[in-house]
């Protein structure tokens, strides 16, 4: 385990601190930053992103892809847990603290508006992040992959019409490029730079050319990871300041929602009996979301500066922390499982 591995959580905790003094010091560059985007997907976390990502799916055995139809429980598990669960327990969660728990705490419309950048959250899995998690956890890749690809395009038919019912609109607004952008960015890309790397080193190089250059290229992945968590940070260094009670409110159910999620995932694993390499993947895809998505959508649907959109946001400054938590109890975990 590299340098960066091993001290993770402390590389993230000081990305953290770095990014929201660093924005708060210098915010026009961030504001820059900020605006480098296509298709409301941020140019330069989108790279970061990239470079998490495509040293994974260097590792990534092909070849292995024909047995996944041997062992398809994960998948279900992962299924059921991100489109038949987890939208509605965060909907639900949502409606209990804002219109029940926080009623008077946060006014009726700031609420309802909260309630809809959790459901966002909710209904979006994770695409690009959880391959960091799976390899984090010694994930099977291949496995990670497939779970993802197949989340992905269900996505693609089943986020709208999840959203839309639970957000109580009949008609939802839901931009497609940027759906279409950030799968082809953070998924399709990098898979097909893994397998054009993996043909040729193995054409024309050797099994222990390819094994140096993967060794070489991983470090990249936990970089990639550190400095996007760094950029987001910084990017909302402004709102981290100026409004810290009402993150800590949102903060409250989201928590709840991921720590619930994981616990249902990892509990049915276990009772399932799937192998660690399996059930590590499967249960930190259902439990992380797809930000970068939500996101885009609750500034679409609702402003830039709606309650919507900072709920999304907080989603975002809640994942890191609390998924290197998940990571570090599924490591620890590991015995209780079979392995390979």
């Amino acid at each position: 385990m590299g340098v960066f591995e091993k001290y993770l959580t402390a590389w993230v905790g000081i990305a953290i601190l770095l990014g929201v003094i660093l924005g708060n010091i210098f915010p026009e560059p961030f504001q820059n930053i900020e605006n480098l985007e296509y298709a409301k997907i941020n140019i330069l976390i989108a790279i970061c992103i990239w470079a998490m990502v495509y040293p994974m799916m260097a590792q990534i055995d092909f070849s292995a892809l024909k047995n996944i139809n041997e062992k398809p429980t994960g998948i279900l598990l992962t299924l059921i847990i991100n489109w038949l669960i987890k939208p509605f327990t965060m909907a639900l969660l949502g409606y209990l603290f804002f219109k029940i728990l926080f009623i008077d705490i946060v006014d009726p419309q700031t609420g309802t508006e909260y309630i809809a950048g959790m459901i966002l959250l909710g209904v979006a899995p994770c695409t690009a992040m959880v391959f960091v998690w799976s390899q984090l956890t010694k994930g099977d890749p291949s496995y990670t992959l497939i779970q993802v690809s197949i989340n992905d395009i269900i996505m693609i038919f089943a986020f709208a019409p999840i959203a839309a019912f639970l957000l109580g609109l009949s008609d939802i607004s839901i931009p497609w490029d940027t759906l279409f952008i950030s799968v082809v960015l953070y998924v399709v890309v990098p898979l097909i730079a893994g397998i054009a790397t993996r043909y040729f080193l193995s054409k024309f190089g050797s099994i222990a050319n390819l094994n140096r250059i993967l060794v070489a290229v991983k470090p990249f992945s936990i970089l990639g990871l550190i400095l996007t968590v760094l950029l987001l940070f910084s990017l909302q260094a402004e709102v981290i300041i100026n409004k810290p009670q009402i993150i800590i409110l949102i903060a409250i159910p989201l928590l709840i929602q991921t720590y619930g999620i994981f616990a249902i995932g990892y509990g049915t694993a276990k009772l399932l009996n799937l192998k660690h390499e399996i059930a590590a993947p499967a249960c930190l895809i259902g439990t992380s979301n797809f930000f970068e998505l939500a996101v885009a959508v609750a500034i679409s649907l609702y402003g830039l500066n709606s309650g919507a959109a900072l709920a999304t946001v907080v989603g975002v400054l809640v994942e890191v922390p609390v998924m290197l938590s998940l990571v570090y109890f599924v490591n620890k975990t590991k015995k209780y499982f079979p392995s390979k």
